[in-house]
């Protein structure tokens, strides 16, 4: 079954099923049936990831067509029409991963129905200045990611590992076996992401992109942010001189989070109820 297959087929069945405690999983379950809490926690880090890449290529609307009317805070240099490339190569990845971004908006929010979530308010600007700072320890201010590609790579970079590693986390959160199929196909297209954008900047990682720090200075800092406060389950872009596609442990598999520990990189302080990119916390059960 391919990614869109899965994704139609849990579309069909609805909520209902999972709600009725059918179906199993041979993986270990929680206590209680959360399928639906667990999803409404993926549909707002996708908001925000789709969001995010809309921006860029100048399709937000697409996004702020769905679930609601909360703000989404931008830079206020941003053109309604996206952010000016000048790597047609970047530009091409950045609105194929925006198709996606949104297709899993939409999917989720859809299959949801009724008991999905409202969007967020969204930060997509003073949140990036704050972990600009935070991870160069003070000398990045004002960082946008939406100033040019570098820096709009450097701004995935921040989001993408954590899509992975939360879809893994949750993982054996799920009951119902065609969830779990849907949020792997999920985990699949993000991994590609990730992968795609670690790439980009490796290719990348010798130049001085900020505050004399070079990328892969740069890169190594916000994994390191990420790692203290997401239970130290990351990896920069480079280690011992070699290399990193991706923030695999020690079997070679790619971590995984828990909800507190993503909840604690995208509010960007730990144990946080709200703050960073979600300002006013996510929305549903989980936050």
């Amino acid at each position: 079954m391919n990614r869109r297959e899965a994704l139609g087929t849990l579309g069909k069945l609805g909520l209902g099923a999972a709600a009725l405690g059918l179906g199993g999983s041979a993986l270990a379950v929680p206590a209680k049936n959360i399928d639906a809490d667990v999803l409404n926690f993926a549909l707002n880090l996708e908001y925000l990831e789709a969001a995010f890449y809309a921006a860029a290529v100048g399709r937000l609307s697409e996004v702020r067509a769905i679930g609601g009317n909360a703000p989404i805070a931008l830079p206020a240099n941003l053109p309604a029409g996206g952010m000016q490339f000048k790597d047609s190569n970047v530009q091409a990845y950045v609105n194929s991963i925006a198709d996606d971004e949104i297709e899993h908006v939409k999917f989720l929010h859809g299959a949801l129905g009724a008991a999905a979530v409202a969007r967020p308010l969204l930060d997509l600007s003073s949140a990036f200045d704050a972990a600009g700072q935070a991870a160069s320890g003070g000398a990045i201010k004002g960082f946008n990611p939406y100033t040019n590609e570098l820096f709009f790579l450097h701004g995935a970079f921040i989001f993408e590992d954590v899509g992975v590693t939360a879809y893994n986390g949750a993982a054996t959160l799920l009951t119902n076996p065609d969830y779990l199929q849907a949020a792997a196909s999920i985990l699949a297209a993000e991994a590609y992401h990730a992968g795609s954008i670690r790439t980009f900047l490796l290719q990348s990682k010798d130049i001085v992109a900020a505050a004399g720090l070079t990328v892969e200075q740069i890169v190594n800092a916000i994994s390191a942010l990420r790692a203290k406060v997401g239970g130290g389950k990351d990896k920069g872009l480079t280690e011992n001189s070699k290399a990193v596609l991706l923030p695999d442990n020690a079997y070679g598999g790619a971590f995984a989070r828990t909800t507190r520990e993503v909840l604690n990189i995208v509010y960007l302080a730990p144990d946080a109820h709200k703050g960073g990119f979600f300002p006013a916390g996510l929305n549903g059960a989980i936050k």
